[in-house]
């Protein structure tokens, strides 16, 4: 049984044993190619949640109507991507042996990777859908297979193709989008083609990991991320996308990439907080 943690996401203090969702952090960017600082992202948004309502007027219900347990962050090993990757595995398999939804708190975007390879033990037929301004597809950087800009294609040596499903993207190289025309679905700046996916798999009833890089909003609304890239979408467009997906199958998810001290004013920090609680609200509705 997990503990209670000393500072919450606000609403997020039920039991463990009565929540339906779990929350927990992995305060890792170990691998951050350019400006690091995601780790702070989890305890930033903890911290600076009291700064919003519970309540959420975009779906008319609130986060005290629903038992969500935060459990705190991760202690990682920063010399070791694969230790960190493994205690993230286990605490996903511990929040799933307990019959719960495990929600991850970024960190980086590598530290999806670990969720991913335990819920894809669970759901041989696992899909990904993935938010983000960058494919993430790299085979390699710098040499290393373990890094935010690999990790879909980590999580693509899992799942094999078809299966990871790809928007708002807008940056990686040559190889990157190659590698995606012939073994993910990537839909290039926006959200098209979302309703079309969700609808598909919710009549299947196929079982989803959906992963938000936050860098998927332009950064004019989010500047607070380590790798900014022009021309992302708005906030109001993300909150239409998680609604969207809150609909199909969801087996696990997470929300990473904020790097708090990138953005002097707050500004980011609060935009991934109600981005939280919008996830968590949607979320929670279908759980109930």
């Amino acid at each position: 049984m997990l503990k209670p943690n000393i500072e919450t996401f606000i609403g997020c203090d039920s039991c463990y044993e009565d929540a339906s969702i779990v929350l927990f952090g992995a305060p890792f960017d170990s691998t951050t190619s350019y400006r690091p600082g995601a780790r702070f992202g989890p305890a930033a948004m903890r911290h600076e949640s009291y700064g919003l309502e519970t309540f959420s007027p975009y779906q008319n219900t609130d986060l005290t109507d629903y038992a969500i347990f935060d459990s705190g962050d991760l202690e990682l090993c920063f010399g070791s991507s694969e230790q960190a990757l493994s205690d993230i595995e286990a605490r996903t398999n511990t929040i799933l042996d307990d019959g719960k939804f495990p929600l991850l708190l970024g960190g980086e975007h590598l530290v999806t990777l670990g969720a991913v390879r335990a819920v894809a033990q669970r759901h041989p037929d696992l899909h990904i859908i993935h938010f983000d301004a960058h494919a993430d597809l790299r085979d390699d950087y710098l040499g290393a297979k373990l890094s935010h800009a690999c990790v879909l294609r980590r999580c693509h040596d899992l799942l094999g193709d078809g299966r990871i499903h790809q928007f708002c993207i807008r940056s990686g190289d040559r190889e990157e989008f190659a590698f995606a025309a012939a073994h993910t679905e990537m839909h290039r700046f926006t959200f098209d083609g979302l309703k079309e996916l969700t609808d598909a798999l919710r009549q299947s009833q196929t079982p989803v990991y959906l992963t938000i890089d936050l860098d998927c909003l332009d950064p004019s609304v989010f500047p607070g991320t380590g790798t900014p890239e022009a021309g992302g979408v708005t906030f109001l467009q993300l909150l239409d996308a998680i609604r969207m997906v809150s609909g199909v199958n969801l087996v696990g998810a997470d929300v990473n990439e904020l790097a708090p001290m990138l953005d002097a004013s707050g500004v980011s920090t609060a935009t991934a907080c109600k981005v939280l609680r919008e996830l968590l609200l949607a979320l929670a509705a279908k759980q109930k």
